[in-house]
């Protein structure tokens, strides 16, 4: 009886684990997803992924997309790209939000989004606590993450511009584009 009990634990934990590998992404995945919307040859970009791995582990959805942002003091930020989720399914996406900080310039962004804990797609449109520090002279690459309850979201960023500082404010995620930063 024991022993029948042993399996029986031994068999669900096996499948719990292989139950999650298959609902999220694995490292060389995202490298590869990552590289081919970001470019293939982005300085930096297998160790940042890397490090992202160690501290979060696998997502269960990421998101290819583009943004703007500009500060001068006060700053704003629009973008927009498609969620994809391991488990399947897919949506268009928007984002926008305010800053404040120590933070003067500009700058366009390719942006690869690793998502974790998304159980509903639902649950992304809401609003995301932001600190964000960045330096662009012509071109960079950077990670931040942002939190809302379980879900974190960690944001690679590969753009150009001019910009240096760094500020606080929020990510608002919507299904429907909007010019209010707020």
């Amino acid at each position: 009886m024991i022993k029948s009990v042993r399996i029986l634990f031994v068999v669900c934990l096996l499948f719990s684990v292989n139950a999650h590998a298959d609902d999220t992404y694995d490292e060389k995945t995202i490298l590869d997803e990552a590289s081919d919307f970001l470019g293939a040859g982005t300085e930096g970009l297998g160790e940042l992924i890397e490090k992202i791995f160690k501290e979060q582990g696998r997502p269960n959805a990421y998101i290819k997309g583009n943004e703007g942002s500009g500060a001068v003091v006060v700053g704003t930020r629009f973008g927009d790209g498609i969620l994809t989720r391991k488990n399947g399914g897919s949506t268009k996406v928007h984002w926008t939000g305010p800053s404040i900080g120590f933070d003067a310039g500009g700058n366009l962004s390719k942006v690869f989004v690793l998502v974790y804990n998304l159980d509903n797609i639902d649950n992304l449109f809401q609003r995301f606590p932001a600190i964000d520090g960045s330096y662009y002279f012509v071109g960079g690459v950077g990670a931040n993450y942002h939190q809302s309850g379980k879900i974190i979201l960690a944001p690679i960023r590969l753009g150009v511009g001019l910009r240096a500082g760094i500020n606080v404010g929020y990510m608002k995620y919507t299904r429907e584009r909007t010019w209010n930063p707020f």
